[in-house]
């Protein structure tokens, strides 16, 4: 049997998770919002169109979210929560690396139609 403060710490643990999980998706749409103009300027995406094409991303993104959620969540009720967790975690990781080296690409500018 578990121990009341036991199964207390473990509920306060679980909390904490969620709650930086929380945290890490708002953060991004956050950032999201705040460097979404100066980056597509910078991309080379007029000023006119920077509205339009902002929009077109976060609809990806939020789209992305989406999907995201119920791939891992389908796949978490058949594998097990931690281990998609890790997995998950793992792969956000990695494409913050990829997104990281995106400014090595130098002299090269997209071009948005």
């Amino acid at each position: 049997m578990v121990s009341t403060s036991s199964a207390q710490r473990a509920a306060s643990l679980a909390v904490l998770v969620a709650a930086l999980g929380y945290f890490v998706d708002i953060y991004d749409l956050i950032l999201f919002g705040m460097v979404r103009t100066p980056s597509l300027i910078d991309l080379g995406v007029s000023k006119a169109d920077t509205r339009d094409v902002g929009a077109d991303l976060l609809t990806y993104q939020m789209a992305g979210m989406l999907i995201g959620g119920i791939f891992w969540g389908v796949l978490g009720d058949k594998r097990g929560r931690l281990s998609v967790l890790f997995g998950s975690i793992t792969l956000y990781s990695l494409a913050n690396i990829a997104n990281g080296a995106v400014p090595m690409v130098e002299n090269e500018r997209l071009v948005f139609s």
